[in-house]
């Protein structure tokens, strides 16, 4: 039965725990100052704050009741809102720098740990991950060029303590550092360098040089690698470095090609010049050897002459003369048995040309049939003739 149903309520309450008014009348809504003060008192029931209504201590031990129980909601607010703010899990790439009352206390590993705030102070960060910074600027070049250099660094925290404590900002400081090695190494290098081959090296003396200057400063950071991209003249005076390139590559290309050329014709020039060298070599062992063999072959023919004159005297003018013979075809025969001066001429030339089948020396045949002395006497002949002969 319902509770204002005539006859359903006979303690006349409302739904809210209270008696109703004596205008039973009213239709209005339900107090909202009583339903407030019953919630109040089941909390104060609930943390045992405050005494419940009807007991002795009146309106002042309601009003204890109430401040006690909302303390005790604040803390226990505060405690949770403190146990998760002081909770914090460290993941495996990260590390976490703790400090106390302002100092450092310690570096926490990965996993789950706790510290007390707001006395101590934690800084998280990723010591793993490879991080980058990119600049671009002007720079003047060792021959006063200007040249715009585009440079990526990439970096990672190695000491979380320094990165934190020594520097205010390091990254900012890292910025700093970069433009004073990539100036002091472009300031040192020629424009051809820095355009063309030389990057590499840039790179190198660039990452040396800022890694030095991060260790001065105890930054905390280790710079991984250093890349110097393509390297550019400004835009007001591309056309004019474009023609330098261009100029530039046909240098090489006409190096190159005489480089071809020369590879081509030195070898052979050498090739030919050791070959002159090993004719004369050869020519110089041969003349010496001849030269050698004909003194021991002359000393060897003075002990025979020593020994036979006449004999020795004989053989040599016969080897002699054979010798002159076999190089010549004219044969002048002087002398007969009559004792007559006649000079008899033998074309042998022209004797083999008409009788090619013929073969050996014609000069004793002929002289055969003529009865002719056929013993040649050199000594009685011209001197223009002999030497015709010869």
């Amino acid at each position: 039965m319902a509770w204002n149903e005539p006859g359903g309520n006979s303690n006349n309450q409302d739904p809210w725990g209270g008696k109703r008014r004596n205008n039973g009348d009213r239709k209005g809504p339900p107090d909202l100052d009583e339903a407030f003060r019953k919630l109040q008192e089941s909390l104060n029931g609930l943390f045992g704050g405050g005494k419940k209504r009807g007991d002795d201590g009146g309106g002042s031990g309601k009003s204890g009741g109430g401040f006690g129980g909302l303390l005790g909601i604040g803390l226990v607010v505060l405690a949770a809102v403190w146990l998760y703010s002081a909770v914090y899990v460290v993941d495996e790439q990260e590390q976490a720098v703790v400090l106390r009352f302002g100092k450092y206390y310690e570096t926490v590993g990965p996993g789950l740990n706790i510290y007390f705030p707001p006395i101590d102070k934690k800084y998280m960060e990723n010591v793993t991950r490879e991080r980058a910074y990119t600049k671009q600027g002007q720079m003047l070049t060792e021959d006063e060029n200007i040249v715009e250099v585009p440079l990526t660094v990439q970096y990672k925290i190695s000491n979380l303590q320094d990165f934190v404590l020594n520097v205010d900002q390091p990254e900012i400081s890292l910025q700093h550092a970069t433009d004073s090695a990539l100036r002091h190494v472009v300031g040192s290098t020629a424009m051809d360098q820095v355009l063309t081959e030389g990057r590499e090296l840039m790179a190198s003396e660039i990452k040396e040089r800022l890694q030095r200057f991060l260790d001065t400063y105890r930054t905390g950071i280790t710079v991984t690698q250093v890349n110097v991209q393509s390297a550019a003249a400004p835009r007001e005076v591309q056309e004019a470095f474009d023609d330098v390139i261009r100029a530039r590559e046909d240098e090489q290309r006409s190096r190159n090609q005489a480089e071809t050329y020369a590879n081509g014709v030195v070898p052979e020039a050498r090739g030919q010049a050791q070959r002159i060298l090993e004719d004369a070599n050869g020519y110089r062992d041969e003349t010496v050897s001849r030269a050698k063999g004909e003194a021991d072959r002359f000393t060897k023919l003075v002990a025979e002459y020593r020994k036979a004159p006449e004999v020795t005297r004989q053989r040599l003018y016969l080897d002699t003369m054979q010798e002159v013979f076999s190089n010549t075809s004219k044969v002048l025969v002087t002398g007969n048995k009559n004792g007559q001066s006649n000079l008899l001429y033998l074309p042998l030339d022209k004797m083999i040309q008409n009788n090619p089948g013929s073969s050996g020396p014609v000069t004793g045949s002929a002289a055969a049939s003529n009865n002719t002395d056929v013993t040649p006497h050199v000594t009685d002949l011209p001197q223009s003739r002999t030497r015709e002969t010869r």
